[in-house]
């Protein structure tokens, strides 16, 4: 067993801890601190006239695990892409996906504001994968396109165009107020329904992403290798495609665009520790990732106390000079 497989499997091994501990914080820590007793007796022997029940019940304890499923989806959505593309600059809120879902989420607040939890569902994954479609139809018809810097532009581009025609849309049809309290929603306004919708929808994601994750491998060594090596290159994308578009839609419908470069950052740092082998990246990048979101939607709280930041916000603060150190770094070289 090489080096890097032992720390991945210690990793995984150690997580329900690491998660537990993580979870327990987010709901121990906000504007009102909540003993540890009080948010055990509120899980055994809920009491529907303590107030401080109900913020554990109905907000800090769904917040902590929508901030941690978020994570996970978004790394593994992450991962996938940087291994498919073989490019150390692609992530969901880069490559244009997340305005995907965005665009479409607004397109159905403007022309059926009455559907539901699972109808958002629903739309936010058509415009997840419409996004897909577009950036990378892009990039193959332009020359040289998927080089990691230009197709990182083509994703800006289009992410950017796809939220101004969100914005017009908004402006045009009066709904201004009801999309930016959409997409610029904060955890502790998640809904838990909406949680419980997604499930089945990030199972199939997560599966797919651990299904392809050996033909990922592969093919992040090159084309004419995993051709070579008779690998179904092609199949695999589609996978791929899928499952990003799955693991990003259901983010977006959960909590709008707040988490910027997850998808970018926890994939290298993946790599970092574990090596190169999909099969562990997937999981590895998965539990890193809602590690990190959960302790971001924590360190929300404190940035300007007693008043919350956007997590956005401290997610940016973050990847913006990881993103920039990553052009510096890497250069025109095609991958990580």
């Amino acid at each position: 067993m090489t080096a890097n497989k032992k720390r991945a499997i210690t990793i995984l091994l150690l997580s329900p801890i690491f998660i537990c501990l993580v979870i327990l914080i987010s709901m121990l820590l906000g504007t009102k601190q909540i003993p540890y007793s009080t948010i055990l007796d509120s899980f055994i022997h809920f009491d529907q006239d303590n107030a401080d029940h109900h913020i554990i019940t109905y907000s800090r304890f769904p917040r902590a695990i929508g901030a941690f499923l978020i994570g996970v989806f978004l790394a593994i959505a992450g991962s996938l892409m940087q291994g498919m593309t073989r490019n150390y600059l692609a992530s969901p809120s880069i490559m244009g996906v997340t305005a995907g879902s965005g665009f479409i989420i607004t397109i159905c607040i403007v022309f059926f504001p009455g559907s539901g939890s699972f109808s958002l569902i629903i739309y936010s994954l058509i415009g997840s994968l419409l996004g897909v479609i577009i950036v990378f139809g892009l990039a193959s018809v332009i020359s040289n396109g998927f080089h990691p810097v230009r197709l990182a532009i083509i994703g800006t581009i289009i992410g950017t165009f796809l939220s101004s025609l969100s914005s017009a849309l908004a402006i045009y049809f009066k709904v201004t107020q009801q999309v930016s309290f959409w997409y610029n929603a904060r955890l502790h306004q998640l809904d838990p329904a909406l949680i419980k919708l997604s499930i089945p929808f990030a199972i199939i994601g997560i599966g797919l992403a651990i299904l392809v994750s050996k033909s990922v491998t592969i093919i992040s060594l090159g084309e004419e290798i995993a051709v070579g090596l008779g690998e179904k290159t092609f199949k695999a994308k589609i996978l791929v495609i899928i499952s990003v578009s799955i693991l990003t839609g259901i983010s977006v419908a959960l909590a709008g665009g707040i988490a910027f470069f997850v998808g970018l950052m926890i994939p290298h740092i993946t790599r970092y520790l574990i090596g190169s082998d999909y099969r562990l990246i997937v999981p590895v990048s998965g539990v890193l990732g809602g590690l990190f979101l959960t302790l971001a939607d924590v360190g929300s709280r404190f940035l300007n106390y007693p008043f919350e930041t956007p997590i956005s916000v401290v997610t940016s603060i973050i990847g913006v000079p990881f993103f920039l150190y990553l052009i510096k770094k890497k250069g025109g070289k095609r991958y990580a």
